[in-house]
C-alpha cells in the first residue's frame, strides 16, 4: 500500500480539473505528470526538490518539465492523503492567482472530502 493516498480534487459539478488539463497536454507529458504523481503516493510528506516544493498556505508543487516546457500539478495535504487540485504550465513562477484557486479547492476539500473526491468510476455509474 503506498505511504499516501494520491487523489483528484473534484469540483461540485463532477469535474476533476487536474484529469481535464491532463487529457490536454501531449501523450509524453502525461507520462511524466503520471510518474510524479506515483512518486507523491510513494514518498508523501517527505517528496522535495527537485520533484516536488511548497509554495504556501499548504499548498505544493509537483514539477515536470518537458523540453524546455515547465508544468506543475498544485496539491495540499489531507491526513495520509494528497489531493491533486489541478495543474498548469508555468512561464516562470507559479501565478498567486492558481495558488489562491488551490487554497479555496482546499478549504472545500476539507469542509466536504467525499463530495470533492475524484472517483474513477464515477462516469461509469451516471
Amino acid at each position: 500500500m503506498p505511504a499516501t493516498e494520491v487523489i483528484m480534487f473534484q469540483e461540485s459539478d463532477g469535474t476533476a480539473p487536474l484529469i481535464e488539463w491532463l487529457d490536454r497536454l501531449p501523450e509524453k507529458v502525461q507520462d511524466k505528470c503520471l510518474v510524479k504523481i506515483q512518486r507523491l503516493e510513494e514518498q508523501g510528506y517527505e517528496l522535495r526538490r527537485p520533484e516536488a516544493d511548497s509554495l504556501r498556505d499548504e499548498i505544493h508543487k509537483l514539477r515536470v518539465a518537458f523540453r524546455g516546457m515547465q508544468y506543475r500539478m498544485l496539491y495540499f495535504f489531507h491526513g495520509q492523503q494528497a489531493a491533486i487540485s489541478h495543474g498548469l504550465k508555468k512561464e516562470s513562477v507559479v501565478p498567486s492567482q492558481q495558488i489562491d484557486l488551490a487554497i479555496g479547492r482546499k478549504v472545500r476539500f476539507e469542509s466536504d472530502p467525499m463530495k470533492h473526491t475524484c472517483r474513477e468510476n464515477d462516469d461509469e455509474q451516471g
